[in-house]
């Protein structure tokens, strides 16, 4: 008999919606108090480091700048301003297609997302968004690591071996390799611009939007 996947781990941004772009423009128009060059070398570390939360990529716009007293605001201050400006982006962009659908074909199936974003803001977008209900599994976030979250999270059974985790990018899959978790690349809204070569190097499965996985949940979990 086949063995079936438990779980499916789930990114935010990039794979249940389209909201990628929304978070480089805000990441750019926060660093604007830095002066433009510093806005555009922003934007280039975040683009480089897709996955990391905005905690740590703050972080390093303060240490840039010599820290909170040197720059005369503090990491409190960016954030704020950070989650002002994305939040109504991420009410109006777009949700993966046919995510709802494929929730109901596959019912006995864990669901548990794993982001990079702010968790409150997390669930609250996504109960605004009426979709919390999708995720049985819980909606976790930062502060914490997607790695920190998935130890605990299966340290304490909530989440179950094996599990499918898709993601977009090269931190997603670095999370699931360390939980000991297949990974397929979602690629369509994907921020990650050297996607295509990443994946064929890690021989990875790709499909193009969330709903294409399908195949691979039925054909079931493979050691990787």
């Amino acid at each position: 008999m086949t063995e079936t996947y438990r779980a499916l781990v789930l990114d935010c941004d990039g794979v249940l919606l389209d909201s990628n772009g929304v978070k480089t423009r805000a990441f750019g128009a926060v660093a604007e108090r830095f002066g433009a060059a510093a806005s555009r070398e922003f934007i280039r570390y975040h683009l480089d480091h897709p996955g990391v939360s905005r905690f740590d990529k703050f972080r390093h716009l303060l240490d840039r700048h010599g820290g909170e007293a040197a720059a005369g605001v503090t990491l409190e201050t960016l954030l704020e301003d950070f989650a002002e400006r994305v939040a109504a982006g991420l009410r109006a962009c777009a949700v993966a297609p046919g995510l709802t659908e494929l929730r109901a074909r596959w019912p006995a199936l864990t669901w548990m997302m794993v982001s990079a974003g702010a968790q409150s803001e997390l669930r609250e977008l996504f109960q605004h968004r009426g979709l919390a209900a999708l995720f049985d599994g819980g909606i976790y976030g930062s502060p914490d690591t997607k790695a920190q979250i998935l130890s605990r999270e299966l340290a304490a059974g909530r989440l179950q071996r094996p599990a499918l985790y898709a993601g977009d990018s090269r931190a997603d899959h670095e999370a699931a390799c360390g939980a000991g978790l297949d990974f397929v690349f979602v690629s369509d809204w994907t921020a990650f611009e050297d996607w295509q070569a990443y994946c064929r190097e890690q021989a990875l499965d790709t499909v193009a939007q969330l709903a294409e996985i399908e195949p691979l949940l039925e054909c079931g979990p493979v050691t990787r």
